[in-house]
């Protein structure tokens, strides 16, 4: 519910920002739970595209098989899928073959030591997901997510984290008003 709310919060300020539903994969063999979801999100009547599931703790293939029923029924409504937390385990990727989830999303930070996999390299070649890198904090990070090819990377690196609060009072901020006060607008 917190989430479909800030997605609903942030689309009705006039900003179309995606959000992604954290749910295990247990969870999505409970045609309760599905049925309870699917509810939810008709409900919430937001457009499509604006609500993703970010699948995690797919650690064998036992959840695989029992979670696709629920999977297929979300893609029905309109409901991208991620893959959160990946790691390049075999059955992650066997589940990706069949699935072909619209985000992969890697924390680069299980590479440092040992670097990027083959596999790995080559999932922007094989799967049409989108890459998400997490967790950049350090120079190496940066140069292992252009060498995978991520659209997508974020990280103490990057930015550091804003709150909700600082996000909604940045125009408020003294360097806001100093940035206008020397390029005043003409009317």
């Amino acid at each position: 519910m917190e989430g479909l709310d800030t997605i609903t919060y942030w689309y009705r300020s006039g900003r179309f920002i995606p959000g992604i539903l954290p749910l295990s994969a247990k969870h999505l063999a409970s045609s309760n739970l599905i049925d309870a979801l699917s509810d939810l999100i008709l409900n919430s009547r937001l457009p499509v595209g604006l609500v993703s599931l970010g699948v995690h703790k797919l650690n064998s293939a036992d959840p695989i098989n029992s979670c696709m029923e629920g999977l297929l029924r979300m893609r029905r409504l309109g409901v991208a899928i991620h893959l959160l937390d990946f790691s390049g385990a075999s059955s992650q990727i066997q589940w990706m073959e069949t699935i072909q989830p619209e985000g992969i999303h890697l924390d680069m930070s299980q590479f440092r030591s040992d670097g990027l996999p083959i596999e790995i390299i080559s999932l922007g070649e094989t799967f049409r997901s989108e890459i998400y890198a997490s967790n950049i904090t350090l120079v190496k990070d940066l140069e292992s997510i252009i060498a995978l090819g991520a659209q997508h990377g974020y990280g103490g690196l990057m930015m550091p984290p804003v709150s909700r609060h600082q996000m909604l009072h940045i125009s408020d901020s003294r360097i806001a008003k100093a940035i206008f006060s020397l390029h005043p607008h003409k009317t």
